[in-house]
């Protein structure tokens, strides 16, 4: 099988830092204080991981720069679509959730997909940051990353929002649904 080619090419680049702008630009409060010029050098920088950048945009998850105090001075952009990313859903938890599922298992995993796509899943705390800047998953759920007692028991945790609240839950890591998927982060620098 042959390996996966993670370079961009020029206009591809082009066309992902054009629509990485407009979003920046759209949503100010999502990173007060920053400048794109600054943050177009730094992902022009880091061409390796505009690939994966790239993969968050093509499954739908709408990446934007959410500022957080990062001592390391890493810029980090998340998930920002407005419910789950489309193109992750209907997935379970992990390998080990995918292989145990014998009937009409999903097409793949949230791990297996975010480690594919060189991103993080969310942690409960990252899930939280991420929806006291903005309303996000109303309609949906994400995956989110799972403590190794719970998965040991064969369970996995998702979040949602709803009635103004961000609640987290749990179920099988083996179940899917056509409106869980999961939110990823990835970071730059």
């Amino acid at each position: 099988m042959p390996a996966i080619k993670k370079q961009l090419t020029a206009p591809v680049i082009a066309e992902l830092l054009s629509i990485l702008q407009a979003r920046f630009a759209n949503n100010m409060h999502r990173h007060q204080g920053m400048v794109w010029e600054t943050v177009q050098e730094q992902l022009l920088a880091h061409p390796q991981q505009l690939w994966s950048l790239y993969q968050m945009e093509q499954t739908g998850g709408a990446p934007d720069l959410v500022t957080l105090e990062d001592k390391n001075g890493l810029l980090t952009f998340y998930d920002c679509a407005k419910e789950s990313p489309a193109m992750r859903r209907s997935i379970c938890y992990d390998q080990e959730a995918l292989l145990a599922r014998k009937n009409f298992p999903p097409a793949n995993s949230a791990i297996n997909m975010a480690n594919e796509m060189g991103i993080t899943i969310l942690t409960e705390e990252q899930y939280r940051h991420l929806q006291n800047i903005e309303p996000f998953d109303c309609k949906t759920s994400s995956w989110i990353a799972t403590p190794s007692p719970i998965r040991q028991l064969g369970g996995a945790l998702f979040c949602d929002r709803r009635f103004n609240t961000v609640f987290v839950y749990h179920n099988g890591a083996e179940s899917y649904y056509g409106v869980r998927g999961f939110r990823g982060l990835l970071q730059i620098g």
